[in-house]
């Protein structure tokens, strides 16, 4: 994909955010008009040359104009996170993805990339090596896999001779910036616990290697091309213990590893406990435990990303390895998160 291929505007929703505003810059980077889509107003976007537009993935007037004129569109925008009542997630994820369809086939959008979770397909059991065969499972244990799994099947049925679609699964992203992941596993350091034992092996992505998967899906699809209609995995291809991986991370901020743990029975008593007065409180934000997240935290996840390398001509640039040494680099220049809170409900559900 060359900048004279595409002289119209690429919009990127979300752009705001973690993922997008790395998207958003690759653009940038390799000479392409781009646009945002948020919430929030990002004044460093515009200060790139982004042509900035606010509004809410529900609002259709918004959006559309957002869209007018432009060649494709990155999809990115999305409420993450594991505890709130399905509306929260259905709203963003299920009704703002269709309008954001709907906008592209209104405003003549030619490409639809859209990020979509590897927990989409996750059914609580391992996922070792799996390729995009593996089936969406008949249940989901938080609404945010329910309403993206919902919302994928939207994007790959709507893939056609005028509008081509793809969808991206990246797993777990992290890196400089990320105050998400990165700052949950850092504000949370003196209370995680290993459970059960386990220390299983999952597939992580550093945020630029996730950022370049979205510009090479841009270039590869088109009406009829090997990745129109298709979803694909999207990591770093180094599978870690997942305890690994979290004191690694916590190496990052120089703080000490996990090593104290806590039995699965007790950890699923806690995690039930836990739901059950957050829900009942109403309190703001997530609970420290919930089942969804004991189910990430004791089984394997980790994927074939031969499809990806096929189709997308993907093959992730920076290592794990080097991966932490820039954010150790960040967290040290005193631009990460080592003395936030986490907060879920502000950093999740934002676009």
């Amino acid at each position: 994909m060359t900048t004279s291929e595409t002289a119209k505007p690429i919009l990127v929703t979300g752009g705001g955010g973690f993922l997008g505003g790395r998207i958003v810059r690759m653009l940038r980077d390799a000479g392409h008009a781009v646009r945002s889509y948020s919430r929030a107003n990002y004044p460093q976007l515009a200060d790139l040359g982004v042509e900035c537009h606010r509004g809410d993935l529900t609002d259709v007037g918004n959006l559309r104009r957002a869209c007018e004129g432009c060649e494709a569109v990155v999809h990115a925008a999305a409420r993450a996170g594991i505890a709130g009542a399905y509306r929260d997630y259905h709203e963003p994820n299920v009704t703002g993805t269709g309008n954001v369809i709907d906008a592209c086939r209104a405003a003549g959008v030619k490409r639809l990339v859209y990020t979509s979770s590897p927990s989409v397909v996750f059914d609580g059991r391992d996922m070792e090596g799996v390729d995009e065969s593996v089936p969406y499972p008949d249940r989901y244990a938080a609404h945010y896999p329910q309403t993206k799994a919902i919302a994928e099947r939207m994007v790959l049925a709507a893939n056609g001779p005028d509008l081509a679609t793809v969808a991206l699964r990246p797993h777990l992203i992290w890196g400089p910036g990320d105050r998400h992941l990165v700052s949950r596993i850092i504000s949370r350091a003196r209370s995680l616990r290993r459970i059960g034992g386990t220390n299983k092996r999952v597939d992580s992505t550093y945020i630029d290697n996730a950022a370049e998967a979205h510009v090479l899906a841009l270039a590869a699809l088109s009406p009829g091309a090997p990745a129109a209609g298709h979803a694909y995995f999207i990591s770093n291809g180094e599978p870690r213990p997942v305890w690994d991986l979290v004191g690694a991370i916590l190496a990052a901020a120089d703080l000490p590893p996990v090593t104290r743990g806590v039995s699965l029975p007790v950890a699923r008593a806690a995690a039930a406990v836990l739901e059950a007065v957050h829900r009942l409180l109403r309190r703001p934000g997530e609970p420290r435990l919930t089942r969804f997240l004991l189910e990430e935290l004791t089984t394997a996840h980790w994927f074939d990303l031969g499809a990806a390398r096929r189709d997308l001509g993907y093959a992730p640039r920076v290592s794990i390895d080097e991966g932490l040494v820039r954010l150790r680099k960040w967290l040290r220049e005193g631009d990460g998160p080592a003395e936030t809170a986490y907060n879920s409900r502000h950093d999740a559900g934002r676009l």
